[in-house]
């Protein structure tokens, strides 16, 4: 198991160090992407694999449920009813559109709930956390990552261009990137150019997204018991229980017992233990097999940011 840790541990550290040099590429990124590389050239001995697979979930479900502390209910319930409605439909439409479109382009229906949540979601952290209860392919997931990364990083450069066409100017655009913008990094550098009060608003948002990670999750493992009926062997959870860990944890920030620094000490760890999984991931994946879904992945990937933008958009035309 020793090889497989030190081999996390060195990707963790890679991918946060390439991230301090380019904040726009999420360290989950880099690290999938380096798992990936890893499993794919010969530079990992068999005997990583133990250590990789029990820290692909030990780490993923540890990393959701502390992500729960970034999110303060009072302060997402300060955006006001009509935004929260916004966040609500953006993610509903997005998540069942995905889903659908990728039925339709024959896609496997892993890989498509994964873009669906997300593109919806959070980017990375999403697809992290929901790929333990549906049932999908280990390339599934470095796809969905890939894709977050593309388009997401697309959406940095569009969006602010959009921000006159579309009316939205300020706090207000700060609002639509933060419905719509896949990584919470990316929301981050979409924002701004609208200055500092639209970055802030934009954050609150994505946290609203952020939110609705637990339900969304609760609702897939639900779908996937009646998918899979017992014989084929043990189906998933009823709610995971890093789902009611990270609900817990909400709880927990938003009572605000914790002090400032334990708060930025639990998001850098949240970021150390996601990126050691998702780095688990991607060791697992096999190139070839990644390439064969590739086009009508794409078209999945961009369907799916158009969705998420249009309906964002037309949602905070109505209510602001």
């Amino acid at each position: 198991m020793l090889p497989g840790l030190l081999a996390v541990a060195v990707a963790v550290a890679v991918a946060v160090l390439v991230n301090q040099v380019v904040p726009a590429v999420s360290a989950l990124t880099i690290a999938v992407v380096l798992g990936v590389l890893a499993g794919n050239l010969p530079v990992l001995p068999a005997a990583a694999r133990p250590g990789l697979t029990w820290a692909t979930r030990r780490l993923l479900r540890a990393g959701v449920v502390l992500l729960g502390l970034q999110l303060a209910v009072p302060q997402v319930l300060g955006l006001g009813a009509g935004t929260l409605l916004v966040v609500l439909a953006t993610v509903a439409v997005t998540f069942v559109g995905t889903v659908l479109l990728g039925r339709a382009l024959g896609l496997p229906r892993g890989l498509s709930v994964l873009v669906g949540t997300g593109f919806s979601i959070c980017g990375a952290s999403a697809v992290a956390a929901v790929e333990g209860v549906v049932e999908r392919e280990e390339e599934d997931v470095a796809t969905a990552v890939a894709l977050v990364t593309l388009y997401g990083s697309l959406a940095i450069a569009a969006l602010p261009l959009l921000a006159g066409p579309a009316g939205l100017e300020g706090e207000d655009f700060g609002r639509w990137a933060g419905a719509s913008v896949h990584e919470v990094a990316q929301v981050v550098a979409a924002a701004s150019p609208a200055g500092a009060l639209a970055v802030a608003t934009a954050v609150v948002v994505k946290l609203s997204r952020v939110v609705l990670l637990a339900p969304l999750v609760a609702a897939i493992s639900v779908a996937e018991r009646r998918r899979r009926p017992s014989a084929e062997g043990r189906r998933p959870p009823l709610v995971p229980l890093f789902v009611l860990g990270f609900l817990a944890m909400v709880v927990v920030r938003s009572v605000d017992v914790l002090p400032a620094p334990v708060l930025d000490a639990t998001k850098f760890v949240t970021t150390l233990l996601l990126a050691g999984a998702l780095f688990g991931l991607g060791s697992a994946v096999r190139i070839a097999a990644l390439v064969r879904t590739g086009p009508k992945a794409l078209l999945l990937g961009l369907f799916s940011t158009l969705l998420v933008v249009a309906v964002s958009w037309a949602g905070l035309s109505l209510v602001l």
